[in-house]
């Protein structure tokens, strides 16, 4: 939503003040220099970046359109798990924590969080570690060093996406000026045509440069600026869990293991402390 509100900003500003300034809609309409453009650049794209980026990509952009699911909700969900299974591994022992990491979806603590088990990243990240910490065959050291390369893991395959868009942006102004300089070689063969098709034609090759720029930073460039944000919110919750697990098994309690997770998040989606205690007693 707010996606689709932010570009319907600057199309407003941008042809706002354009007609504002005495110029005509008419003369913007230049369906041959979209074609240009957006032909180019998404050619250059696929060669750039091949069939499995490409498919990426097309998968994420969807999801940019609606909000982000790394809401406060979502972040209490989280600890608040982190704090079951604990509580459960204090009284019952890490061995029966097995069942749960093996088959997620038939737990009777993950099915109190079913907006996680529609995460499956995240609920496979935390599954995996969870079978590693009952197996026992690790230290904490080991397994915190694991932990930090597979979040780097999940940066890095995420910021290939990120980068593809961004590196789109950069080229969309080049493209514009390449329809440009074509609509410039029409105007220079049609010299024996009077100054006022002369001038049209101008303004037809210059709108190439126009929408170039356009579409790179009023469009293209903040969905991968977006697409970069919404990683970001990812690798915090996958981190929240590894502060946490880390602190439980160094033998704190899980109310100061989750304090410690919830420590690691986004000020702007962060529970309280009270937030917390109270979504965990309700629970």
């Amino acid at each position: 939503m707010w996606v689709l509100i932010g570009y319907a900003i600057v199309i407003v500003a941008v042809l706002g003040g354009y007609v504002g300034a005495g110029g005509h809609i008419a003369a913007l309409i230049q369906p041959f220099e979209f074609i240009t453009i957006g032909g180019a650049a998404i050619g250059a794209f696929i060669v750039s970046n091949g069939l499995k980026v490409t498919k990426h990509v097309a998968s994420e952009i969807p999801k940019l359109l609606k909000p982000s699911i790394y809401t406060k909700e979502l972040h209490l969900q989280v600890l608040s798990l982190l704090y079951d299974l604990q509580v459960k591994a204090r009284r019952e022992g890490l061995i029966t924590l097995e069942k749960d990491a093996d088959n997620p979806r038939e737990s009777d603590v993950f099915k109190k969080y079913p907006a996680l088990l529609a995460n499956a990243p995240l609920v496979e990240f935390l599954t995996d570690y969870l079978r590693l910490i009952v197996s026992g065959s690790m230290e904490t050291t080991e397994l915190e060093a694991l932990m930090d390369e597979e979040i780097e893991t999940f940066r890095e395959s995420g910021e290939v996406p990120v980068n593809a868009i961004t590196k789109m942006a950069d080229s969309l102004p080049g493209f514009g000026i390449v329809a440009a300089v074509m609509g410039v070689v029409h105007t220079m063969e049609s010299m024996d045509k009077p100054p006022e098709e002369l001038g049209m034609l101008i303004a037809a090759a210059l709108v190439g440069t126009f929408l170039g720029i356009l579409l790179a930073y009023g469009f293209v460039a903040p969905l991968g600026s977006l697409m970069e944000h919404r990683l970001n919110e990812a690798i915090k919750v996958l981190q929240c869990i590894k502060v946490s697990l880390m602190t439980f098994l160094n033998g704190y309690p899980p109310a100061v293991a989750i304090e410690f997770g919830r420590k690691v998040l986004y000020s702007e989606e962060r529970p309280t402390a009270g937030e917390l205690e109270a979504h965990v007693k309700r629970k």
